[in-house]
């Protein structure tokens, strides 16, 4: 008996069905980032592993337990692209964007790969939509994104949600805020996940991101970071706020937001539905991470951006009822009663493309009341009907599928523009 293969667990496919809400997206991501002056860079789907692991962080999740690593023939250890931003800062790099006028504002649609459990609008092979602007410092910038990536949700007729807003200061500035939350944790150790008492020691900021429910009471009672801002960071985190307000952008402080990855300082976010407290709820998030640059071994470059889960804006789509326009029909159906002669059929299909029209052409060997069906059933328009009497009339049958139109004949030599003349008129 042989085979039967599935898709992998955690991936899916993505049927004709479903494809107007990928299109819609792909259209408003082109429209919004055209808006915000955004350029489009497409980066490979496997990058260096220890690109992750130094851009990423070695004590992250994404690194630690979900990346996809193997070692090519060559014996290069390589990474499918779990996130776009350290492949995005290397790009930046190795092509010397640094001598451009700055900042850079480049945006990707970009599959990514994480082994992490599946859950519904969760996959180990999804699509992220991510902007960066790189080069620059302001906190304009900040906003700017989040505004950015607000615009797309709203173009998709997505409602409902909000900015979660949090800054983590400048990394030299929060030793201090460290130190203090470890004295606060150190008492509680024997009674936290075992995620977090790992996390003590190699990244006590993500104590405030555990989505264990264990963590959940001494999380309440943690220090809180953005109540304890340096000047500079403070100012930042002010101007941000300032800046969405005058957008009307509505977000609140979550002072737990640290963001799952080693690069973010200063300004993080997610956009959330405000009907879903779930983790997997988050439509997309970023932040500030004005020294991974440096550490991908350029020189001191600011910069700021996020990524988006595209399944997750379509689950959402569905959820608020978002229109998007169904899937199309071709124009004509090609209906042929011939004896074994292809040419004119070939002839009068590329005819009618050539002047725009989507054609089908039937099966060949069937009858023409199953030709009919397969043509109602297609969703086209008319149905051209031709037969060894119109072949030597030198014409052809057009029948209305969707309307109250009379069959009629028309010339085989003006059949491409009577047709697109009908349709538009239809």
């Amino acid at each position: 008996m042989s085979t039967r293969f599935q898709a992998p667990r955690g991936t899916q496919d993505i049927l004709p069905e479903a494809q107007p809400y990928w299109l819609a997206i792909g259209e408003a991501i082109a429209e919004v980032t055209r808006l915000f002056g955004y350029r489009r860079i497409d980066t490979p789907v496997f990058e260096p592993a220890g690109l992750f692991e130094k851009g990423s962080g070695d004590t992250t999740d994404v690194v630690e337990k979900e990346m996809y690593v193997f070692q090519d023939r060559g014996g290069e250890s390589l990474a499918l692209t779990p996130e776009g931003t350290p492949a995005i800062c290397r790009a930046y790099l190795e092509h010397g964007m640094g001598s451009w006028p700055q900042p850079v504002r480049l945006y990707t649609t970009h599959p990514m790969f994480r082994y992490d459990r599946p859950q519904k609008g969760r996959y180990r092979q999804h699509t992220q939509f991510d902007c960066e602007v790189i080069g620059s410092a302001g906190a304009l910038a900040d906003a700017e994104v989040i505004q950015l990536l607000w615009s797309l949700h709203r173009r998709l007729g997505i409602s409902g949600l909000e900015v979660r807003l949090n800054s983590i200061d400048d990394l030299e500035a929060r030793r201090g805020y460290i130190t203090r939350l470890k004295d606060y944790y150190r008492p509680h150790l024997d009674k936290l996940s075992e995620d977090s008492r790992r996390r003590f020691e190699r990244n006590p900021l993500r104590l405030l991101d555990s989505k264990d429910e264990r963590d959940f009471p001494y999380k309440e009672g943690a220090p809180r970071l953005v109540d304890q801002l340096s000047p500079a960071a403070a100012e930042h985190h002010a101007t941000v706020r300032a800046a969405l307000d005058a957008a009307g952008i509505p977000h609140v402080i979550d002072p737990f937001l640290v963001r799952g990855l080693d690069y973010y300082n200063r300004t993080v976010f997610e956009i959330v539905p405000t009907h879903d407290e779930r983790a997997q709820g988050t439509l997309g998030g970023g932040g500030r991470y004005d020294g991974l640059v440096e550490l991908l071994g350029g020189p001191p470059t600011p910069g700021v951006g996020f990524g988006a889960g595209i399944e997750r804006a379509i689950l959402e789509m569905q959820r608020c009822g978002a229109e998007v326009r169904p899937p199309t029909g071709p124009d004509v159906y090609l209906v042929h009663m011939l004896s074994g002669l292809a040419t004119p059929i070939v002839e009068l299909a590329s005819s009618l493309r050539e002047a725009g029209l989507a054609v089908v052409v039937a099966e060949a060997g069937r009858s023409m009341k199953s030709q009919l069906r397969s043509a109602d059933g297609s969703g086209a328009r008319l149905a051209v009907i031709l037969g060894e009497n119109e072949l030597a009339a030198g014409t052809a049958v057009v029948k209305d599928l969707r309307g109250e139109s009379e069959q009629a004949s028309v010339a085989l030599s003006d059949a491409p523009g009577v047709l697109a003349h009908r349709l538009r008129r239809s």
